[in-house]
């Protein structure tokens, strides 16, 4: 009994030390959630307009409500292969706190701006004949110290 919590008490501190050695080198920052979409052939024009008319309006929304600090939009210029990404959204929290409650939050802000369940869906169903998501993340910005 004395060794398994000798053992246990070895493990927490080594898991406190490595998060503070990992803190000596950086502060925490905002969390990113980061989208990286292929396009499909062709569809590049019709999907970035897609993103200006519908997903701008909204993440500009976010950002004045407080919901998101920022958004940004990257394309991918140097591509490995075929089965590569071609477009990064990010979209930049506070902290993960921020997050709690978001889904409710943008889902009224996109029923105002885009319209009625029915066209959401719709509009949805087009965005998958253009493009389709390659991996969704969460990241941590740090600043080195």
């Amino acid at each position: 009994m004395m060794r398994k919590l000798a053992v246990g008490a070895v493990g927490m501190l080594m898991l406190f030390a490595a998060q503070a050695f990992a803190q000596e080198h950086y502060t925490e920052g905002p969390i990113w959630q980061v989208s990286l979409i292929r396009v499909h052939p062709n569809q590049m024009d019709t999907y970035l307009s897609s993103l200006q008319e519908k997903a701008k309006p909204l993440y500009e929304e976010a950002k004045r409500q407080g919901a998101i600090l920022d958004y940004k939009v990257f394309l991918n210029t140097s591509q490995h292969d075929l089965q590569d990404w071609h477009i990064a959204i990010g979209v930049e929290y506070k902290n993960f706190a921020a997050m709690d409650g978001l889904t409710a939050k943008m889902e009224a802000l996109r029923d105002k701006l885009i319209g009625s369940k029915q066209t959401v869906h719709e509009l949805g169903q087009k965005r998958e004949e253009m493009r389709e998501i390659v991996s969704v993340m969460l990241l941590r910005e740090v600043t080195l110290k």
